[in-house]
């Protein structure tokens, strides 16, 4: 019998410091993008007690209240009372006009034309896909989101006693590489009240939790599974007010949950041109591509980029022996297939037009719950063409 091994991954709610960050930042480029699809935005947050700091880089024909905004996103999230309070706390802005070049503004041309753009960064991306689960998503960091999407709702729910800062963990037990079972749920819930009884808000964490999540779940927990709610004892408040958070602290909860690389870069707080953001979409779409007409059981693609390159300098899949070709065979044939350079990526999921149809807000709903596998939201990177 293979050994069995125990893998776990980590979500967080929106209300997370870090996703707090996230969901800032990528609502300011999404209202740069809605005004002026050709703006260039790079945002990034830092936010403590009282206090949110913003710095900002953009160009372009638009105008946005950096103040108002933030404090939109802080009070939809749910930061309306207590230590951090988004009415006033302190906001501390520093933006700068970013010199746009050739290179970062393109030349359209029939308002098509984004073959100008270049990579503005040395990176390297990956993207990954698995048999795991429907979306083709690792089951441990899927677990992980939908658990900490609902944890979110329910905090929303019932404010009065929960705040909105949480986080889940979720550990399944895999043997010879497949999922068998789930080993442990772990879920911290800040909450407002002290006098809130553990015993309540487990039955809580249980009912409207954990049981809405997995009622449509082959794998469930069972007699084995260790559930554990809050296991260090009362979290007061949480949020900014306990703990500082950061834009792009939370890769692996945006991304694959660990069980596959990432790249180093955030992904909030970018417009479409910054390639190691559109570039993890479009290496995560490929892999998809491969799992889904039955290439591959796991895939994992790596694009290398160079600045001043349109084009990946290399692209390289790797399936870990369940590839139906060899992984040279399949990196030839990806190559040949998708338009990985900046502008062909731009142009295939229409990432400079998405803030405009949504009023600005599709890049704030990708800031939490991760930018891969989503069920609730209708991402372009995660179509799947059957005839490839």
């Amino acid at each position: 019998m293979p050994a069995e091994y125990v893998f776990t991954s980590e979500s967080v709610t929106a209300g997370h410091p870090d996703k707090l960050c996230d969901q800032i930042s990528d609502a300011i480029v999404g209202h740069f993008l809605w005004q002026d699809p050709r703006a260039r935005v790079v945002a990034e947050c830092a936010v403590s007690s009282g206090i949110l700091f913003v710095s900002l880089r953009a160009s372009g024909n638009a105008w946005v209240d950096i103040p108002r905004l933030a404090r939109e996103v802080m009070l939809e999230v749910g930061y309306d009372r207590g230590s951090f309070d988004g009415r006033t706390c302190t906001i501390m802005l520093n933006q700068i006009e970013e010199q746009p070049s050739g290179s970062r503004r393109p030349v359209r041309a029939g308002n098509d034309d984004l073959t100008a753009l270049v990579a503005q960064e040395n990176v390297t991306l990956f993207g990954f896909a698995c048999t795991q689960t429907p979306v083709m998503m690792p089951l441990p960091i899927w677990l992980a989101n939908r658990l900490a999407q609902q944890l979110g709702a329910v905090c929303r729910e019932h404010n009065d006693i929960l705040a909105p800062d949480g986080k889940v963990q979720v550990g399944v037990v895999f043997s010879d590489h497949q999922p068998q079972r789930l080993h442990s749920i772990t879920l911290v819930a800040s909450q407002r009240r002290i006098d809130l009884p553990l015993n309540r808000l487990r039955e809580l964490m249980i009912e409207q939790v954990v049981q809405p999540v997995f009622a449509g779940e082959p794998i469930k927990p069972d007699s084995r599974t260790s559930i554990q709610i809050n296991p260090e004892g009362p979290v007061l408040e949480g949020g900014p007010a306990l703990h500082a958070g950061l834009t792009g602290r939370k890769n692996g909860s945006d991304t694959y949950g660990g069980f596959a690389r990432q790249g180093s870069a955030a992904l909030s707080g970018k417009d479409p041109t910054r390639i190691d953001r559109t570039g993890a979409y479009a290496a995560r779409h490929a892999a998809k591509q491969i799992v889904a007409v039955g290439l591959a059981e796991h895939c994992e693609i790596q694009l290398s980029y160079s600045i001043g390159q349109a084009q990946p300098v290399s692209v390289r899949v790797e399936t870990f022996g369940s590839g139906r070709l060899s992984d040279d065979e399949l990196s030839r044939r990806v190559a040949e297939t998708f338009d990985f350079s900046v502008g062909g990526i731009i142009r295939r999921f229409h990432l400079d037009e998405l803030a405009g149809r949504s009023q600005g807000r599709f890049y704030q709903q990708l800031a939490a719950y991760g930018h891969f596998g989503r069920t609730d939201l209708t991402l372009p990177w995660e179509t799947i063409d059957h005839s490839w």
